[in-house]
C-alpha cells in the first residue's frame, strides 16, 4: 500500500466521524546519523516503545510483544495520559512495508480516531529521515476540541519531544 491509498483510507474514516469533531494533524521530522537498515530495526521492534514514552505516562505493554511488528499485530498497553487516570489502550498495526514505513491505528482508547503513519527515508548513507503523520480526534465534539487546545495538543508535543530527545541519545551524531 501507498502513501495515496493510506491517505485515502485516512479521508474515508474520517467521513465516519461527526462534523463536529475537529480532525487534528500532527507531523514531525527527525533526521537521524544512521542507516536506514538500523533505523528500521530500532522502531519496527514494537518492545522499544517503553524505551521512547515519557516515564510519567506509566507506559505498560499488557502481553508479550514480537522481535518485529507485522500486519494485524494487536499491542494492548496501559497509560497515564491525564490526572494518572489509567487508559487501556489497543493499537493494531495495519500496514508494515519493512523498511520503509509502518502505520499503527487504535481500536479501543482515549481518541475517535488515531492514525499514525511512520515513515523511514535514507536521504544520503548513514542518515535516515523519520516522518510522523498523526491524525486524531478527540471524542466529545466541542468539548474534545476544547480539551485539545486546553491539554492534549502540548501533552502530545511533549510526547513526541520526549520521543526526539531519546532517540537522539541513542544514536548520536558522530564528532
Amino acid at each position: 500500500m501507498d502513501k495515496a491509498q493510506i491517505s485515502s483510507r485516512v479521508r474515508k474514516a474520517s467521513r465516519s466521524v461527526s462534523w463536529l469533531m475537529a480532525i487534528h494533524v500532527l507531523q514531525r521530522r527527525q533526521v537521524l546519523p544512521i542507516a536506514v537498515d538500523e533505523c528500521w530495526a530500532f522502531f519496527s521492534d514494537p518492545r522499544n516503545l517503553p524505551k521512547i514514552t515519557p516515564a510519567s505516562l506509566d507506559f505498560t505493554v499488557l502481553g508479550t510483544l514480537p522481535e518485529r511488528m507485522h500486519s494485524g499485530l494487536m499491542i494492548q498497553y496501559r497509560v497515564r495520559p491525564l490526572l494518572r487516570i489509567p487508559v487501556r489502550w489497543l493499537t493494531e498495526i495495519t500496514h508494515v512495508e519493512p523498511g520503509r514505513y509502518f502505520v499503527d491505528e487504535q481500536r479501543v482508547g482515549p481518541y475517535q480516531v488515531w492514525h499514525h503513519e511512520h515513515w523511514f527515508e535514507g536521504i544520503s548513507p548513514g542518515r535516515t529521515e523519520v516522518r510522523d503523520l498523526v491524525h486524531y480526534v478527540l471524542p466529545f465534539g466541542i468539548l474534545g476540541d476544547l480539551v485539545h487546545q486546553l491539554f492534549v495538543r502540548a501533552e502530545l508535543k511533549r510526547i513526541f519531544d520526549y520521543r526526539e530527545g531519546v532517540v537522539s541519545e541513542l544514536f548520536p551524531e558522530s564528532s
